[in-house]
Parts: C-alpha cells; sequence; structure tokens
C-alpha cells in the first residue's frame, strides 16, 4: 500500500505546493490518487495555518477530502505539540464528529496509550508510530495489538543507513513480541528513498509526500506531491 503525507507541519515557506488549507488538501487527494496513492495521512490546519485537532476544522477539512476522493481512507496526525498540546488536546479528540478513517500515534509521546484508547473508543483506528527502537520496546510492552490497525516504523534519522539500520532493530522487536500487524516503512529527508526502496523489497507499505521530503530519487525538487507518489510507483516496479 503507498499512502501519501501531504503536508505534516510544512509551510509554504519550505515548498509553495505544500497544502494547507481544506480546499487545497482536497485538491492534492485528487491528484495523488491519479497518480497511485492508496490512502492519505495529513495534518489538519487552523485558518491561521497552524496545526489543529479542533473539531470543525477536522470536519471541515475531512468533508472536503471525502467529497473530492470518495471511499479514499484518510488517516491524520495527533502529535503532542498541536495545540493546545498534550493532554489537552484530548477533549478535541473525544470531541471530533467528522471521524478520520485512522490516526497516528506516537509511541514517543508519554500519553500515548490514553490517545490510542481515546481513538479505539471512538471507533478511530490506530497507526502505532515507532520512531526507534525504545518505541517498539514500550509498544511490545504496554499496547494491545488489537487496537492497532498497523504499525508505522518512522525513520527521523536524515542518513538512509542509519534508518535502515534502526529500522531493522524495530522489525526485530516486533518478531520477537509476535506482532502480526502490517507494517508502514517510511524514513525522512535523506531516508526517504532508501526506506521506499526497502519497503517495496520486503513487500511492506509505505508512504511518500512533502511531509517526509520534498526530493525526488534524482535529487530534484518535486512539482507536487502526485510526483513523488509517481516516482514511489517506478521505484516498485
Amino acid at each position: 500500500m503507498l499512502q501519501a503525507c501531504l503536508n505534516g507541519g510544512l509551510s509554504k515557506s519550505t515548498h509553495p505546493g505544500v497544502p494547507m488549507s481544506a480546499s487545497e488538501l482536497a485538491c492534492d487527494a485528487v491528484a495523488v490518487r491519479a497518480a497511485g496513492a492508496e490512502e492519505l495521512h495529513i495534518h489538519v490546519r487552523a485558518e491561521d495555518g497552524a496545526e489543529t485537532l479542533e473539531p470543525s476544522a477536522l470536519a471541515k477539512t475531512i468533508q472536503a477530502i471525502r467529497r473530492a476522493v470518495p471511499g479514499m481512507p484518510i488517516g491524520v496526525g495527533t502529535g503532542a505539540w498541536i495545540m493546545p498540546g498534550g493532554r489537552r488536546r484530548h477533549r478535541h479528540i473525544r470531541d471530533w464528529t467528522e471521524k478520520p478513517d485512522y490516526a497516528s500515534v506516537n509511541l514517543g509521546e508519554a500519553d500515548a496509550p490514553e490517545v490510542i484508547d481515546l481513538l479505539t473508543i471512538g471507533g478511530i483506528d490506530v497507526e502505532a508510530g515507532l520512531w526507534n527502537s525504545q518505541d517498539a520496546e514500550r509498544f511490545v510492552a504496554e499496547i494491545d495489538f488489537k487496537k492497532c490497525l498497523r504499525v508505522l516504523v518512522e525513520m527521523t534519522s536524515g542518513n538512509g543507513e542509519e534508518a535502515l539500520r534502526e529500522a531493522h532493530q524495530v522489525f526485530s522487536i516486533l518478531r520477537r513480541a509476535d506482532c502480526a500487524l502490517p507494517v508502514l516503512l517510511h524514513g525522512e529527508a535523506g531516508s526517504v528513498w532508501p526506506c521506499v526502496r526497502e519497503a517495496w523489497r520486503l513487500d511492506l507499505s509505505t508512504r511518500i509526500g512533502f511531509e517526509d521530503g520534498v526530493h525526488l530519487p534524482n535529487g530534484a525538487v518535486a512539482a507536487n506531491n502526485a510526483d513523488l507518489v509517481r516516482a514511489a510507483i517506478q521505484l516498485r516496479g
């Protein structure tokens, strides 16, 4: 499965094509679906461009995307940095009316088990985000695998070799715990394309998009998210 991560916490100062508003995200969703992406990962924005989990902003964005790409699964980030931050954002998650299909939860954050429970109670699937082997150890020790849709092995190193080394340590921890959940492997900046290639080699899911990096495999800056999606599909062969 190829997921398109459209914007993350980036602004147009990083790349003018970063989609921010609900309408921009909806237009980008159409483009990446046509390019071959199967699912979406977005960071909802407030009117001022800041990341938000506020229910009305999330509903507006999810509705716009669903009108544009009916049936395409939509996931959102729930990072602890998103205002109002920390456990105060739990109220927003609890009050969502228009719900995403799934949401990612970073196991490196103190309240990760609580956020997973909030999402599960709300009928929202969970992507468990593991940035390193410490996150993996916490995941297998504290989280009921049945509460999760998949594991995100999210390598934050910009060095491809370091990222793949860490990813395989995470894979080993998951195997030892008999975790049979689907895995999505992705990198960041310089490790984006090594992780995409390794995901395809191992028959895993992966993701691509401006959130993770703006460069194509040849080093050129992508014109848009759809360019990145097409490049990832070409690597799959």
